[in-house]
């Protein structure tokens, strides 16, 4: 008797996968700009849900806005450590 995976647990593996080899070699603007995209669609599709909404535009929309996020407080972050580092 052969085991075969559904259609979704497939697309779920390769997807965890490439999620998996994306992370390799980033920038920590990278890794932030993409864990606030994560915890942005993780809310976005929490509040989709608990307003009632499309859920995929819920999780597009908030998956944008935290890695928008994401990235600009890395940046913010980064040019704090450069002006404490030339600071005499």
């Amino acid at each position: 008797m052969a085991h075969y995976m559904s259609f979704t647990a497939k697309t779920g593996a390769v997807i965890l996968l490439t999620l998996t080899l994306a992370a390799c070699n980033t920038t920590r603007t990278e890794k932030t700009a993409l864990t606030g995209g994560a915890i942005g669609a993780a809310a976005g599709t929490g509040i989709a849900a608990a307003t009632g909404g499309p859920l995929a535009a819920g999780a597009l929309i908030g998956g944008a806005a935290g890695a928008a996020s994401g990235a600009i407080y890395e940046q913010n972050k980064k040019s704090k450590r450069r002006r404490q580092y030339y600071r005499y």
